[in-house]
């Protein structure tokens, strides 16, 4: 019986025309060749096969202009959790995100708060809660008006594990987290990281995943005021064919007065902004390709995204703003006076943030994840 792995890089060699439309929009494939010629050359056995994988975003912009469906970020992936199996996966340099996983999934950092009737909870994702804490207050305070049993979950989905191949670390750890809400009966999550949304949507399938940024659009904004501009709109790759998300940002855009004017690149097209796959630890000249390529697109115009990441990594060299700053302060916002945390405050802040959550949300059940991965836990409270 063939592998997964077996497959992709069949169904990637016979399909792919070599017409070089994705060499043409990645730095990787430009250097490493089209995705059938890599496929092809592949060999598990040879440890040198196994660290080109991690070099690759994972964005799949490949796979969205390919003229015949081939979706080789599939098969990069795929090879990634290949190098763990065989343990030729474990670079040190990837030791930084990995921590800072084990971080957002440990006692000191998770929350998980449902008050008595709770079937939806707000997600707000470890780096939004990190460098904005007011703005997830906020955020909190005003979704609750519409829906008044909101519950809150200070957690990390493991992406990072994700991404770098570490299945049975993702789904030990996710998958404990899935399974204590649906134990507890909750049905929605609202997400406010891209990211974040990704992982519940395409693992979390027994929970509806839904953007912040959805709800928003459907029940309506805080009366903060107008941005009256012209900006740019910096869709991330996590959730490039989601096409209602990216409507519904432009549509809470618009709310505010502001004037859209989209990048060549943009939607189901979309740029990685360059953190994407954890590139930049092993290769920074991919991920600032990348971060390159959507300075250039965007022309000196206001970028607004809604992935605290890419706007933390796309504001190093280009004006970034979060979609929420915009929403719940667009005075401040426009003129760049909203106070963003860097690490490692963003860390202090996480911690300070739940503890507000503690004190403020009147909780019928309630948590701290002690452990990270599969366990035994309680329905109605602490992990055992």
């Amino acid at each position: 019986m063939k592998t997964h792995l077996a497959e992709l890089l069949e169904t990637v060699s016979e399909r792919c025309i070599e017409c070089e439309l994705c060499q043409k929009e990645c730095r990787f494939l430009k250097i490493y060749g089209a995705p059938k010629s890599i496929a092809d050359r592949y060999d598990p056995c040879h440890r040198a096969g196994h660290d080109k994988p991690f070099e690759c975003s994972i964005c799949g912009l490949c796979g969205a202009v390919c003229p015949v469906g081939v979706d080789p970020s599939r098969m990069f992936l795929e090879m990634r959790r290949e190098a763990v199996r065989r343990g030729y996966g474990d670079h040190p340099e990837h030791s930084v995100i990995i921590g800072y996983e084990k971080r957002g999934t440990s006692r000191r950092y998770t929350w998980y708060a449902f008050p008595e009737g709770c079937d939806t909870v707000l997600f707000p994702g470890c780096t939004l809660s990190g460098t904005r804490p007011n703005r997830i207050k906020g955020l909190y305070d005003h979704l609750r008006q519409a829906i008044p049993r909101l519950g809150i979950v200070f957690d990390c989905c493991a992406k990072p594990s994700h991404d770098l191949g570490r299945e049975s670390s993702f789904h030990s750890t996710f998958g404990e987290m899935k399974e204590y809400l649906i134990e507890n009966g909750i049905g929605t999550v609202l997400a406010a990281c891209p990211n974040c949304y990704r992982i519940f949507k395409d693992y979390g399938r027994e929970l509806s995943a839904v953007t912040v940024y959805e709800a928003l659009a459907k029940n309506g904004l805080p009366a903060n005021g107008k941005a009256r501009c012209s900006v740019t709109i910096h869709d991330p790759c996590a959730v490039r064919f989601d096409e209602s998300i990216h409507v519904a940002v432009r549509n809470l855009a618009y709310s505010v007065g502001l004037t859209v004017e989209e990048m060549p690149h943009h939607g189901e097209k979309t740029l990685c902004c360059g953190e994407g796959g954890s590139v930049g630890f092993l290769s920074s000249e991919f991920a600032n390709s990348w971060r390159s390529l959507r300075k250039n697109e965007a022309r000196g115009r206001k970028m607004i995204t809604y992935c605290a990441g890419c706007a933390n990594y796309l504001g190093r060299t280009s004006p970034t703003i979060h979609i929420l700053d915009i929403l719940f302060d667009p005075e401040a916002a426009m003129s760049d006076k909203v106070k963003v945390s860097k690490a490692p405050v963003t860390y202090w802040n996480r911690i300070r943030l739940k503890g507000w959550f503690k004190r403020n949300v009147d909780a019928a059940v309630k948590r701290e994840r002690s452990i990270s991965g599969a366990g035994n836990f309680g329905k109605k409270g602490f992990t055992l």
